[in-house]
């Protein structure tokens, strides 16, 4: 088992304070938005080895792929560890985006490359050749879009909206208008996408049309009983003044995770995390398309062919609790699962639950990682990288600790 060193990463819609409050760190005055825990090449986790010297993670496991990861990985995944998890604190909203299918990165990486995009260059769609499910378990109350809601349901939030207008005196834009129409289709499918293109494509006449919305609603239009979703606009809209995403989030779905929740988002999904702090898993990759809120490069063609266009209800995890103070979260993906893991003072050790590789994070307290092949003592903070070789790994309450320790672990979901 290795001690590893995270990379931090300092997006502008980070929080200042969060990860640094419960890692137990001191702030660095800059925000922080992404702890990275895993072995993709863009931020790998650093490992340091027995002897005091330091290598990449991803490095190491391509040393000998079946010893860290296992034969079974390596078959299925390729020599590369398949997920990587990340701290994720957003003091305010990401990007609208969707992830692609593996079909669609591999197709898509292949073609830029073909095409002669620079790895980093700013119009780059795809940065690597995965797909990218992902998840996200909530430490604190998290907000979220995520996935497109039943068109009539939106139709009624618009209808609300269009009467709150009247209410002000302020006319309905035609924009409004047309994408009620659009809604009510029969196919709603059909009715999503059309909705979905006026607003990504519509220019200055979703400008003109967030601006008027967003300014009757702060006028003192009567929210109730839409709070969350109107509410939502207009903080949008104070972010991103006229930008597609402020409206397009009337299509989707608007969530509020309690600590302890999670929710899981495939290929083709389109979301935004709006504010919180949570334990993010999901495969290895960076690749993502945007669709609003973000002064970065947007492919709407690429977008649209990403986009599944179908009414989802919201995808929450479960998790299975067993009665040693495990609590194990499994989205449908191969590649991850979560599990968080709570110690009282003096209880007994509890299985880590492994299939191939797996790393760990401590957010409370310290632990102890036992396997046959060796020990590691983690405190609050720290993490580790733990090779498929080690299992069976055990997880201990440090002796003597006056306190409950909590510590998150991810591994692939496989059997044997």
């Amino acid at each position: 088992m290795y001690e590893i060193e995270n990379v931090l990463r300092d997006y502008a819609w980070g929080s200042t304070t969060a990860i640094a409050g419960l890692l137990g760190r001191t702030e660095s005055g800059r925000p922080e938005a992404e702890l990275w825990i895993g072995a993709h090449p863009d931020s790998p986790s650093v490992v340091r080895r027995t002897d005091g010297s330091e290598i990449p993670l991803h490095a190491l496991i391509a040393e000998d792929p079946q010893h860290y990861l296992g034969g079974a990985s390596v078959a299925e995944f390729g020599p590369r560890l398949p997920f990587l998890a990340k701290i994720l604190a957003a003091a305010q909203p990401l990007s609208l985006q969707v992830h692609p299918s593996i079909g669609q990165a591999r197709a898509g990486f292949a073609r830029e490359n073909a095409d002669g995009l620079a790895p980093d260059a700013t119009n780059r769609n795809y940065r690597d050749d995965n797909h990218k499910p992902e998840m996200i378990f909530a430490l604190t109350p998290f907000e979220a879009l995520c996935g497109f809601r039943p068109p009539a349901e939106t139709r009624e939030i618009l209808l609300h909206l269009a009467a709150c207008l009247d209410l002000v005196e302020s006319e309905v834009p035609q924009l409004v208008k047309d994408v009620l129409e659009d809604l009510a289709d029969a196919d709603e499918s059909a009715g999503l996408r059309k909705a979905f293109e006026r607003l990504i494509a519509g220019g200055q006449a979703v400008s003109e049309a967030t601006a008027l919305v967003a300014a009757a609603l702060i006028s003192g239009a009567q929210l109730a009983p839409y709070q969350a979703e109107l509410s939502t606009v207009v903080s949008l809209n104070e972010k991103y003044p006229g930008d597609p995403g402020v409206l397009i989030s009337l299509l989707l779905n608007r969530i509020s995770l309690s600590p302890g929740e999670a929710v899981y988002l495939p290929a083709g999904n389109v979301h935004a995390y709006l504010h919180g702090l949570g334990v993010e898993v999901m495969a290895s990759s960076d690749n993502v398309l945007r669709g609003g809120l973000t002064p970065k490069f947007i492919d709407v063609p690429e977008l649209l062919r990403t986009i599944e266009f179908e009414p989802v209800g919201v995808p929450m995890v479960s998790p299975e609790v067993s009665g040693l103070g495990q609590e194990l979260y499994k989205p449908p993906f191969r590649e991850f699962q979560l599990q968080r893991i709570e110690l009282v003072p003096g209880a007994a050790p509890v299985p880590l639950a492994q299939s191939g590789a797996a790393v760990v994070i401590v957010v409370q307290g310290s632990v102890y990682l036992d396997s046959p092949k060796g020990d590691l003592q983690l405190s609050r903070g720290r993490s580790a990288f733990l090779p498929a070789s080690e299992a069976p790994v055990n997880v201990h309450p440090v002796a003597g600790a006056p306190d409950p320790a909590v510590a998150f672990a991810v591994t692939t979901s496989m059997k044997g």
